[in-house]
């Protein structure tokens, strides 16, 4: 097993194939498993219905759950695993919120985020997967989760906005950026070996490093 930070963190778009890359780097690295529980978040089929009604009580839920999940998983010492991987980091939860926040919701939400993040964990390395609008309604189609219909594209681009606003002055950590395009990790084998193997490669200078799908086989990171 290659030596991996301590704490990666897999990051993205809606669709953009998080959770199933964690799953299996997870596998294939011996690594302590940290998945968001999304579906337990009982205003999330009321958001994507309407979204300006049930923005602020959908993104309170979200934030205390990863909350109570990343002291769960982080405070105690895990002495079967000395890495671990997640399909968020904590900080998402400010993106999202100040995507769907009305200014008001947003300055009270930012207050109690600035609480509970000085006792959040920090990733080693935090990798976001890039994908267009098209790939990622084309991944989101294929999982058929019916609460997801109502996602439109302008949505998603307001995430990936959200998203790449907080890498141009970002430096708390390194990050990677893979354009992955419409590439399947998947069900294409070579392709997820040489991303995974990047991720294993991934210098760890406190700053964004992007690489894009088709440089993968001989990466220069920029």
């Amino acid at each position: 097993m290659p030596k991996l930070p301590k704490y990666i963190a897999i990051e993205g778009n809606i669709g953009a194939g998080k959770t199933s890359l964690c799953r299996r780097l997870a596998n294939d690295w011996g690594c302590q498993l940290v998945l968001e529980q999304f579906t337990d978040n009982p205003f999330l089929p009321l958001f994507y219905k309407n979204p300006e009604r049930y923005a602020f009580q959908v993104e309170l839920f979200f934030m205390t759950e990863r909350y109570k999940q990343m002291q769960e998983q982080f405070t105690t010492q895990n002495l079967f695993h000395q890495q671990s991987i997640a399909d968020y980091f904590f900080l998402k939860t400010l993106l999202f919120a100040k995507n769907n926040l009305f200014d008001e919701e947003y300055r009270l939400f930012h207050q109690l985020f600035q609480t509970l993040n000085t006792h959040a964990p920090t990733p080693d390395l935090l990798v976001y997967l890039h994908r267009p609008v098209a790939a990622l309604q084309a991944n989101i189609k294929k999982r058929g989760r019916s609460m997801e219909n109502q996602i439109d594209n302008d949505y998603l681009k307001k995430v990936q906005s959200a998203y790449f606003d907080y890498f141009k002055n970002a430096k708390e950590f390194p990050i990677l950026v893979l354009d992955l395009e419409d590439k399947d990790f998947v069900n294409n084998p070579s392709i997820y070996l040489q991303v995974k193997q990047l991720i294993a490669d991934a210098p760890l200078e406190k700053k964004v490093h992007y690489c894009p799908i088709d440089l993968l086989a001989h990466t220069d990171y920029t």
